[in-house]
């Protein structure tokens, strides 16, 4: 018995080239926009992304420093959309209260906290300076 792997046996697997990028172009617009429709968190940040990218593009810093911030601003967004993959892959298997449920939800939500703060240190590094030149 052959156990290759063929690409018949997953119907989803089977295009190629531009209809293969159409198609998971499609697939990640509807991630976006279920994420922005069932989660608050990422209606959140995504807030706050609205809020600071035209900040970032005004300061007067150089396009490094622009790229960085919004950058990081981005990570936030992508951490919290894997969360919540988690979170919903696991929401699939069980509502069931589960150690190891719990633990893979913590971690999510533990990342999606690094990255917040790893915006806030860029943000930080890059502004702080600003605010003392100014007075």
């Amino acid at each position: 018995m052959n156990t290759k792997y063929h690409i018949d046996q997953n119907p989803h697997k089977g295009n190629r080239g531009l209809t293969r990028a159409w198609h998971a172009a499609k697939n990640s617009w509807c991630g976006l926009v279920y994420a922005f429709l069932e989660e608050s968190a990422f209606r959140q940040e995504l807030s706050l992304f609205a809020l600071l990218t035209p900040i970032a593009f005004f300061l007067p810093v150089g396009y490094l420093e622009k790229a960085l911030l919004v950058s990081s601003l981005i990570m936030v967004l992508v951490v919290e959309l894997l969360n919540s993959s988690v979170e919903a892959a696991i929401d699939r298997i069980s509502f069931e209260h589960h150690d190891l449920s719990k633990r893979a939800k913590d971690f999510g939500s533990a990342a999606v906290m690094l990255a917040l703060f790893i915006a806030l240190l860029m943000w930080s590094a890059v502004c702080i300076p600003l605010v003392f030149k100014l007075s």
